[in-house]
């Protein structure tokens, strides 16, 4: 028998810290457990009860996910002294002192994502430890606060995939995207359009992810509520945290195609009001997703880069609410049918909006196409600019320029490959050649003008018939309120002629309060030639403007103490606010406060002191906004310098 004396055994382990550019970031995450890159190297510091020996054994074994198995490649087991097919995860001896030995361990590049537990084991005795937890993400860039990588990494587990499809960031993003959204008891974030929520925080309300991610990691409970930016925020986070790169990206006028048949289809009746059980398509005024870049092995060549996820639920895709990802290559070129949900996020972005007039003939319904706008969806497609606080406009990386020959050519091809054949054409005029509405963002209590836009192909002197039907909805297209009916007969001469129409502001200030929401005025537009019956049809958004408010921050503080925050607000608008509050976060430095100042009259101006105490060192932005009944968020931030 072996001497009970000369029996190796593993006393500590260290994961020693690394210096080189690729695990820069690992040591800055608050998390306990360590964090590396799969692929490359990291290194383990072994304390040993006597030197090592030729005759020792010494194992290393790494396992993830329940029942871990060699065969299922969730258990990989290493002798350091014993060269591995390079085609495996690595390790190697790389100094041996004493009682210490360092190795090198080498995962790899397709190892599977998240959580390892390292057992050490010399013979008879193997080394089990809590401690001795290490994180594999895709490549580990990018710093995040208290227990979001814990929470991003608990999310893995969480899902519906198998460990093998770990590996693979195209499930990693389909199923993170799924886990935003709670159905069924699981997932991270309720989704609520009523403008009611009672119970939990409004979308807008949130300033960042940490907070929501921190919740749902220390309660295991869904948090209440989000909309599109915020179910956008969060995925950008979590595959960030993940080591995917991601950026949030933000389209205005995006389509919800629920027919999936490329086109946005609206019902109105003859006075302009929408039909709606008619009118299942939608245009929301704005939409934001998620893109990611990963390389596409799955796909043929030329899809890989950046792909488009969404974590929104709007539409199930293979049972599921999760969208993508859909490459970007892919939705330009118009093939729709590329993996995964091409098609829906291509109408998105590059939809034909057809407005349909609904006519009363002999007690029948005829249905007659009286515009199609092929340049109206997807407009401004952005996403934050690398290291500066700007917009970058990336509209040509999801589609030619509209009206370009290559456009109308994308957008043959998409109809081509869907089964059914295109049923629309172009309605055909006689004099009109083409019909706009424009209208400035209104000041909060002011009348609102549209101006009506007609193009002809006559200058002569006809009369036209305007009708406007006017309501107030989300940004989603769902209605609040309806509003008032305008309509006016005037005569136009010349080819190009404008109508006004005016929005008294009495039709919608009462309407503002009834929900907890940013509200807008959708404007729906018909013109018809008198003498020849012709008929043209446009809509119409408009977002309210606001007063802007002052803040007095000093540009540097100290952790430890008091730093005070001076607002200053002039209420500018012709209505009184009520339930006015300034309140002020900043992301791991101070949780929100908040100041209440009850109602404030127009041309009144208050004063608010908002005090806290930094905990953090760095440059810290902090938030400011200002809240009504009727003004439902303004803004304002400034970067703090934060010492010791």
């Amino acid at each position: 028998m072996m001497d009970a004396s000369k029996e190796l055994k593993v006393l500590l382990v260290d994961f020693l810290k690394q210096e080189n550019a690729v695990s820069h970031h690992t040591w800055e995450f608050q998390t306990s457990n360590p964090v590396f890159r799969r692929g490359q190297v990291f290194h383990l510091r072994l304390v040993l009860n006597q030197p090592l020996q030729s005759y020792h054994e010494l194992k290393l074994e790494f396992s993830t996910g329940p029942n871990p198995s060699i065969a299922k490649h969730t258990l990989v087991v290493l002798d350091p002294r014993t060269p591995s097919d390079h085609h495996n995860w690595q390790a190697t001896l790389q100094n041996e002192s004493g009682k210490e030995v360092t190795v090198a361990v080498t995962s790899t590049p397709n190892a599977i994502l998240g959580k390892y537990q390292l057992h050490v084991k010399t013979g008879k005795h193997i080394l089990k430890s809590e401690e001795n937890i290490l994180y594999l993400l895709c490549n580990p860039w990018c710093k995040f606060e208290k227990n979001v990588l814990d929470c991003c990494i608990s999310l893995l587990t969480e899902s519906s995939l198998k460990p093998t499809d770990r590996r693979d960031p195209v499930l990693v993003c389909r199923a993170m995207s799924a886990m935003m959204s709670f159905e069924k008891g699981q997932g991270v974030l309720v989704g609520n359009w009523t403008g009611d929520y009672q119970g939990g925080t409004a979308p807008y309300k949130w300033t960042g992810s940490a907070p929501i991610l921190q919740q749902y990691y220390s309660t295991k409970q869904a948090v209440r509520f989000g909309q599109c930016w915020v179910f956008a925020g969060i995925l950008t986070t979590v595959l960030r945290a993940l080591g995917i790169p991601a950026r949030s990206v933000t389209a205005f006028d995006s389509a919800h195609d629920t027919e999936k048949n490329l086109t946005v289809d609206t019902y109105v009746n003859e006075n302009g009001e929408k039909i709606t059980n008619m009118s299942r398509d939608s245009v929301w005024n704005f939409h934001v997703w998620t893109d990611a870049w990963m390389k596409r092995p799955d796909l043929p060549k030329g899809y890989d880069g950046w792909q488009a996820v969404d974590a929104t639920p709007q539409e199930r895709s293979q049972g599921v609410f999760c969208c993508g990802p859909s490459p970007l290559t892919a939705i330009r070129k118009g093939d729709i049918f590329i993996v995964y949900d091409t098609r829906f996020v291509f109408s998105e972005v590059n939809g034909d909006r057809l407005i349909w007039l609904v006519k009363m003939v002999n007690g029948q319904e005829e249905l007659h196409i009286i515009s199609m706008e092929t340049t109206s969806i997807g407009k401004n497609i952005s996403t934050k600019a690398v290291g500066q606080d700007r917009r970058r406009d990336i509209t040509y990386e999801y589609k030619y320029p509209e009206g370009s020959p290559e456009e109308r050519q994308v957008m043959d091809h998409a109809f081509l490959l869907l089964s059914s054949e295109r049923e629309h054409r172009r309605p055909v005029k006689e004099n009109f050649l083409h019909m706009s509405v424009q209208s400035d963002d209104a000041l909060l209590g002011n009348p609102v003008n549209f101006t009506v836009i007609l193009k002809r192909k006559t200058a002569a002197l006809q009369n036209v018939n305007i009708s406007g039907s006017f309501e107030l909805q989300l940004y989603t297209g769902k209605k609040v309120a309806k509003l008032c009916d305008l309509n006016k007969t005037s005569q136009i001469q010349g080819q190009v002629s404008e109508v006004i129409l005016t929005l008294d502001s009495k039709t919608y200030i009462n309407s503002l309060a009834i929900l907890d929401d940013e509200p807008v005025i959708r404007g729906f537009i018909i013109a018809e030639i008198v003498e020849s019956k012709e008929i043209m049809a446009s809509e119409v958004f408009v977002s309210f403007q606001y007063p802007e408010f002052s803040v007095e921050l000093p540009n540097t503080g100290r952790v430890g103490q008091l730093l005070v925050c001076n607002c200053i607000f002039r209420n500018t608008l012709a209505i009184p606010l009520t339930d006015v509050k300034f309140s002020l976060e900043s992301l791991g430095i101070s949780s929100l406060q908040t100041s209440e100042h009850g109602t404030v009259q127009p041309g009144e101006t208050i004063q608010s002191q908002i005090k806290c105490i930094p905990i953090k060192t760095g440059p810290k932005k902090f938030i400011i906004k200002l809240s009504s009944k009727q003004v439902k968020e303004i803004n304002a931030q400034k970067i703090v310098l934060i010492t010791k």
